[in-house]
């Protein structure tokens, strides 16, 4: 598909590698940091959560290559949907990308809904006195802005996010320049007693949840993936953007973390009346540089916020689009707007809940929301498209592979056991909110709704199984179908 003309009326491919590289380091490095550090110092209870970060970091990297692999082979829309629906075709038929669909409409929405969650958070530094109907109406009108913006075509969305990405860079530099100088290394590198006494199931507890947090904070690394059909060259583009820009978040979240506890008294972070709990970047730069320079720089993060939520609902309103079209989802999500050529149905459904979850994050906490969105996507995302991996090198030898996954298959190994600890200690992690049950749950539902979708469209297991191999190399929306009794 690389460098193929798009169907009529499809996408266009405009989007290059520095765009396509920026729209993932939007997503990544959006709010997430400057409202995790206190939650994973809380999870580890001292300066050694950095740990975390760069656990988080490690699955990242390898996942990243599940992802660089499967995107430069089949660089269609819809991101994970398209590649579970290449390997679990053969037995299942739609169920794994009808399944991937129905979770990535809740989970993708949820991760957005905690980037405005953050933004409330962070103007709450610039308005002490703001309530709790304020900024839950404020919250809602971002969702509006965003969503406008985002009603336009993809030409003007990529210089947009190119302008948004360089602020993003600029606050997060300012806050890593600020702890700098004033860094004291007692402050940084001063643990409590056990710290790092890995016998004790408290170690692994906080692991665990710190693991959590931290892979919240580097999701997003994947978002062109979902935009596979925009993307210039996505051979090359793909796995570049994905890796550079995990690498280059991973310096900068390092940065930013020892940074910060160099600065502020960790203790100060886990104490819920103390603004280093809420708006530790903030709070950092009042240390540092004085309260103008905080109130410039939360301004600055208030953008790089909006440009989080921007990127990632720029990516995931493509997923039901790709799905309908492929009558994997409703239909009404494969119509394209008639001028800009953008997925009406999927950006504003997609909008919606992402209303829905930034008041249920209002109204409860952050990290309870990150556990939820967490063990949502586990399943049907993160696992089973490792699996799908290696079942693609196994039954499609002949598919074009631009990149293969380094030192294969120790990455999935890794990322695998990686997913599976964050699911395992869910429930712990999140006393009386019972992720893992309502992972399940959703699921179960979502298995219902297929059985109800498969009987209307007469598809298997209520009608044949059709197999549509694609080579990556015919033009983009071509498949040769085969039915299958």
């Amino acid at each position: 598909m690389s460098g193929s003309p798009p169907p009529p009326g499809g996408f266009v491919r405009r989007v290059g590698l520095f765009q396509a590289t920026a729209i993932n380091m939007s997503q990544m490095c959006g709010i997430g940091p400057f409202v995790t550090i206190p939650l994973m110092v809380a999870a580890f209870g001292g300066p050694q959560a950095v740990i975390g970060f760069v656990a988080g970091a490690v699955l990242a990297l390898c996942d990243g290559l599940v992802w660089a692999e499967l995107g430069a082979s089949l660089p269609g829309s819809g991101g994970s949907y398209l590649y579970l629906r290449q390997a679990f075709q053969y037995r299942t038929g739609r169920l794994m990308p009808f399944l991937f669909v129905w979770t990535a409409m809740l989970f993708i929405p949820l991760i957005m809904s905690t980037g405005v969650v953050g933004f409330v958070q962070y103007l709450g530094y610039l308005a002490p006195g703001l309530g709790q109907t304020a900024g839950d109406l404020i919250g809602l009108g971002v969702i509006a802005l965003v969503v406008a913006l985002l009603w336009r075509g993809i030409e003007h969305i990529a210089r947009i996010t190119a302008v948004m990405w360089t602020v993003m860079i600029a606050s997060v530099l300012l806050v890593i320049v600020a702890a700098a100088t004033h860094f004291s290394p007692h402050m940084a590198f001063t643990y409590p007693a056990g710290a790092f006494n890995v016998m004790s199931n408290h170690f692994w507890l906080g692991f665990a949840a710190g693991l959590t947090i931290g892979i919240y904070d580097y999701l997003g690394y994947n978002t062109t993936a979902y935009m596979g059909a925009e993307i210039k060259e996505p051979g090359r583009t793909l796995p570049r953007s994905i890796l550079f820009s995990i690498l280059g978040i991973m310096a900068i979240y390092l940065l930013l973390q020892i940074g910060t506890l160099g600065v502020v008294d960790w203790h100060r972070m886990t104490d819920p009346g103390d603004i280093a709990s809420s708006s530790v970047a903030s709070a950092v730069l009042e240390e540092t540089w004085g309260e103008g320079a905080a109130d410039t720089v939360t301004v600055l993060i208030l953008i790089t916020a909006f440009a989080s939520v921007f990127a990632g609902l720029l990516g995931g309103s493509r997923v039901p689009y790709d799905a309908a079209r492929d009558r994997v989802f409703f239909r009404p999500y494969a119509k394209l707007h008639p001028r800009h050529r953008f997925p009406m149905l999927g950006l504003a459904t997609m909008g919606a809940i992402t209303a829905v979850g930034f008041l249920i994050g209002r109204h409860t906490d952050l990290a309870t929301l990150i556990q939820l969105l967490t063990t949502v996507m586990v399943i049907v995302q993160a696992l089973a498209q490792i699996v799908a991996l290696t079942v693609l090198r196994r039954r499609r030898p002949d598919l074009p592979r631009p990149y293969r996954m380094w030192l294969y298959p120790l990455p999935s190994v890794v990322a695998f056991v990686g997913w599976c600890v964050i699911y395992g200690y869910a429930d712990e992690n999140s006393p009386g909110r019972h992720p893992l049950e309502w992972s399940l749950a959703w699921l179960a539902l979502g298995g219902v709704a297929f059985l109800i979708w498969a009987r209307t469209e007469k598809v298997w297991p209520f009608g044949p199984k059709e197999i549509s191999e694609e080579t990556g190399t015919e033009p983009a929306g071509a498949v040769t179908a085969t039915p299958l009794a």
